[in-house]
């Protein structure tokens, strides 16, 4: 979505999975180790490939998997249309919404996408959602250094989401080389903005525990380069096998 505090997603765009690709992720992870919990997060909008979406949660929740919704967490930007039927095509799972910024201004600097999806109009679409599921919704906040992370954001963030049921988690921005011209928030302003969104506003907060950073492969980190293409070994696919 073009995020510019994400490595991922100057990668551009190449093509949607289709729903048995999205499935066979979860067959090949199942194999390895019992599966707990399903999130659509981290690389590309899945609201933005809504019928491979809904049609891989419909068989995540069938059988032999049988998720229970409750289980499945699907993160967007905030693509409004899809937001409205998503109660009826998928009730039960759990919405992320990636606000990263309490005003439209800074969203749209940070986030290219936010200037299709006014944060008014997105707002009143997640009061409506919440009317009609009842169900918590998660607000995803990068903390950047200066940006977005000044006690007067949170104050904002506190007041634009007081009339909601919402979980918000603060996320650690993880350096992305030289595709970079964020910091990261130290610790002590992370603490701050906590402390207010809890204090004065409320709302529960949490802050994401940082993996994965020593080896580039924690999130907003992980990007491909034309290097590692080169040097892949290619894997045999479910596709390539022959069925007897």
């Amino acid at each position: 979505m073009g995020c510019t505090f994400c490595a991922t997603g100057s990668m551009g765009f190449k093509s949607n999975l289709t729903s048995g690709e999205i499935v066979e992720q979860l067959v090949h992870a199942s194999r390895i180790s019992p599966i707990r919990n399903v999130v659509f997060m981290g690389m590309g909008e899945p609201l933005n490939n809504y019928g491979a979406l809904v049609e891989a949660i419909h068989v995540m929740t069938g059988p032999p998997f049988h998720l229970s919704p409750k289980k499945i967490t699907v993160s967007t930007v905030g693509i409004i249309h899809a937001i409205k039927k998503l109660h009826i095509d998928l009730p039960g799972l759990n919405l992320a919404v990636s606000l990263h910024a309490p005003v439209q201004e800074i969203r749209c600097q940070i986030m290219p996408a936010a200037r299709a999806f006014p944060l008014v109009k997105l707002m009143d679409t997640l009061q409506e959602y919440q009317k009609n599921t009842q169900q918590k919704i998660f607000i995803e906040y990068i903390m950047l250094d200066g940006v977005n992370d000044e006690e007067q954001n949170a104050h904002q963030l506190g007041k634009l989401l007081e009339t909601f049921q919402v979980v918000v988690n603060l996320i650690p921005f993880n350096p992305i080389g030289d595709l970079s011209k964020f910091s990261t928030s130290n610790e002590e302003k992370v603490s701050s903005f906590q402390k207010i969104l809890r204090g004065t506003y409320g709302i529960r907060t949490t802050v994401r525990k940082e993996m994965g950073q020593d080896i580039s492969g924690a999130c907003g980190q992980l990007v491909v380069n034309k290097s590692s293409i080169e040097n892949t070994v290619l894997l045999t696919d479910i596709e390539d096998l022959q069925v007897r």
